[in-house]
């Protein structure tokens, strides 16, 4: 997420040219998108991060189901 943020900054700041952005070249902000893109769709497939996301959301879920069962027993 921050690696889209400073994209996000850089094309704005880029775009209105502000200060030394102004004079960036706009490959640099297309690289930093083409890295983005790798990471985001196959680095971090590769690593688990996509996977592990999602099983702490079903941990989560899990842990909430077992409180509110136990709860209306009581």
């Amino acid at each position: 997420m921050p690696l889209i943020l400073l994209i996000l900054v850089l094309v704005v700041l880029r775009y209105f040219e502000v200060w030394r952005f102004a004079e960036l070249s706009w490959w640099w902000i297309v690289g930093l998108m083409v890295a983005g893109f790798i990471w985001f769709e196959f680095i971090e497939k590769m690593l688990g991060l996509d996977k592990r996301k999602a099983h702490d959301l079903d941990e989560k879920r899990r842990k909430e189901r077992v409180k509110q069962s136990f709860d209306k027993r009581k």
